[in-house]
């Protein structure tokens, strides 16, 4: 589940990255352009709503490449992503 928050005093926008708690099994991060693809920069943190999560600050009007990290090296993309490639997810800002 993909969150775009964007302010409308600022040029930014802010990108929550959300999977379901129960389908997550260990430590998982989202990786991507925002954070020169550092594994571990942005881990989901479990969350009072059932979810895990993480939130990043990017230019409004960008385009956001990532995916996330799973235990034992699994990469998977985010299925609401406005488009999903080769390269992993894509969202527009």
């Amino acid at each position: 589940m993909l969150k775009k928050s964007r302010s409308a005093r600022s040029a930014t926008c802010t990108l929550t990255f959300a999977l379901p708690a129960h389908t997550v099994d260990g430590p998982v991060s989202v990786v991507g352009t925002f954070n020169a693809w550092t594994p571990g920069e942005h881990v989901l943190r479990r969350r009072s709503n059932g979810t895990v999560s993480a939130s990043v600050t990017v230019p409004a009007g960008s385009q956001v490449r990532f995916r996330y990290l799973g235990p034992q090296g699994l990469w998977f993309d985010d299925a609401d992503a406005d488009e999903i490639t080769p390269d992993g997810s894509v969202v527009l800002v």
